[in-house]
């Protein structure tokens, strides 16, 4: 996508705006420490946070290691998580993960986007989200929700996850750019929904292309 002055100053105009509208944005998956927002993180693949929240306190007291999560039986383990929906995959990724994390990083886990994103079932959206939220480094998450308001507020033409990123890192400064994927994800939970979208309470009506939905 041609990245025009026009189209970064909307951009960096669209991210004052949902700042002001979303103070409070964050990333609503509960954790205490970087393991447990990988495992969460995980977790919530087709699932909401809200229910991820739920599963998550018991799991977390009774695993608190890589090591803990990487002696699970997989039946176990699959049992433990199937309100979460895909528990099968979800389960062998996370004994595949936390095992490399006890065997070559001492059960830490790591802090760099390259070495995340060559862990079993960590993708791109995962490393974005440990590098902003645990590490308080550089991340820009796009999840659906970003995705959506992404291509409704024409900030891309792009559909591939990897392309939106790349895009909207080159409108957004690399400070912001976790604050930033934090409001999209709120705008897009709270008011740009999928399928009836509050165009007339939207904060960013007047530098949205699509604002006729309502």
């Amino acid at each position: 996508m041609k990245i025009s002055p026009q189209l970064k100053e909307r951009a960096r105009r669209i991210a004052r705006k949902l700042r002001r509208a979303y103070p409070d944005a964050r990333c609503e998956l509960n954790f205490n420490n970087p393991l447990e927002l990988l495992i969460a993180a995980i977790l919530s693949a087709q699932c909401t946070d809200e229910r991820v929240n739920r599963v998550t306190p018991e799991l977390f007291r009774k695993y608190r290691s890589a090591a803990d999560w990487a002696g699970v039986p997989q039946a176990v383990l699959e049992n433990e998580i199937r309100s979460t929906g895909f528990f099968r995959n979800k389960a062998r990724n996370i004994i595949a993960l936390t095992r490399r994390l006890a065997e070559d990083f001492g059960g830490r886990v790591p802090d760099d986007f390259e070495t995340l994103v060559s862990l079993p079932g960590i993708g791109r959206k995962t490393a974005n989200l440990m590098m902003a939220v645990a590490f308080h480094k550089p991340g820009l998450v796009v999840d659906t929700h970003c995705r959506r308001v992404a291509r409704r507020l024409q900030l891309t033409d792009n559909n591939d996850p990897a392309r939106i990123e790349e895009d909207l890192k080159a409108l957004i400064p690399r400070t912001s750019w976790g604050s930033f994927s934090h409001t999209m994800v709120f705008h897009g939970r709270y008011c740009c929904t999928a399928r009836k979208p509050a165009c007339r309470k939207c904060p960013v009506r007047e530098d949205c292309p699509s604002r006729d939905y309502a």
